[in-house]
């Protein structure tokens, strides 16, 4: 990293006294834009000897918020820093930087929008890394029954039925099920496959590293799940989906093999096959906003993943 780069970057910490010896644990959380306060203080509140707390700022520049994380991070009891960039550089770059940070033997990385999904979630992964001295596992995640918002309502459907799934299922085919929110790393899988800082935007960066992460380590998944708070409005979402698209191509031009594991591609070249795509367009995003609020959920969720399909699908060679 540059000595500008280093030099751009703020460091705050509440000077709580490192454990003798080594770290187990370095918890590692990026932001932009959400409030972590609640997961610090979670994460507070479950602390053990052997653990550390590191959060990055990755270019918010919200005076408030700031200062508020500041706040709740003087009174947390683990050593707990925050890194404060000026500028945004994206989720890759941030998670690299955390990982130049930690010093931890593992580093277990969670979003700013989560919580522990128990009570007894830090110990389950201490004992974990005592147990077995895994490579990488994912301790997956669920979402809120309820919300009084209903525009959370397609994402929340979406990640029931799609990404809230148990350790049994998602061991059928690991790389697919990783995605750096409740993840953990030992250190030197991390020193031989770092994010790749080309992914720019939303989506697959996650699925590419641990397709690169496969080639050498053993990745599993256990039933150790974190609270994912920060659901998507409809737009969001399917704004989201058609801008990842690129991300997508990269990801399968890497990774022929696995990319034709996953339903995502399968359901993409099913839908190069339609005459007339794009004049489907407006219709898929229609019955995925559902603005009347009249559709059944499972047509919202379909017609999301065939308005997805339909860019991926341009992507595919």
């Amino acid at each position: 990293m540059s000595h500008a780069a280093q030099s751009s970057i703020e460091h705050f910490s509440n000077q709580y006294p490192m454990p003798d010896g080594n770290l187990i644990m370095s918890i590692l959380v990026p932001f932009f834009g959400d409030d972590p306060t609640q997961l610090i203080a979670s994460i507070s509140a479950q602390a053990c000897t052997g653990i550390e707390l590191i959060l990055y700022d990755d270019g918010t520049q919200n005076t408030e918020l700031h200062d508020q994380v500041q706040q709740v991070v003087a009174e947390t009891n683990l050593p707990t820093q925050v890194l404060t960039c000026g500028n945004n550089h994206g989720r890759s770059i941030a998670r690299n930087r955390l990982i130049q940070a930690a010093q931890g033997q593992y580093l277990l990385f969670l979003d700013a929008d989560m919580l522990p999904g128990n009570e007894q979630f830090l110990a389950t992964w201490i004992a974990e890394i005592a147990k077995t001295q895994p490579a990488v596992v994912f301790g997956g995640f669920s979402v809120l029954e309820l919300s009084s918002d209903r525009s959370y309502d397609l994402h929340r459907a979406l990640s029931v039925s799609s990404d809230c799934l148990d350790a049994a299922e998602r061991n059928k085919i690991p790389a697919k099920h990783v995605c750096t929110s409740n993840l953990l790393v030992r250190r030197d899988v991390l020193d031989a496959c770092t994010f790749d800082t080309g992914f720019v935007g939303w989506g697959w960066e996650d699925v590419e590293w641990a397709a690169r992460v496969a080639e050498q380590f053993t990745i599993t998944h256990i039933d150790n799940s974190a609270i994912h708070l920060g659901l998507e409005s409809a737009e969001t979402l399917i704004n989201r989906f058609r801008d990842s698209a690129q991300n997508y191509a990269i990801f399968v031009a890497r990774h022929p093999v696995l990319a034709q594991q996953l339903p995502s591609y399968r359901t993409a070249k099913l839908v190069r096959k339609i005459p007339g795509l794009k004049l489907l367009r407006p219709i898929l995003r229609s019955l995925a906003l559902d603005s009347w609020q009249i559709f059944p959920m499972k047509l919202r969720v379909l017609a999301l993943k065939l308005w997805r399909a339909g860019w991926y699908a341009e992507k595919l060679a």
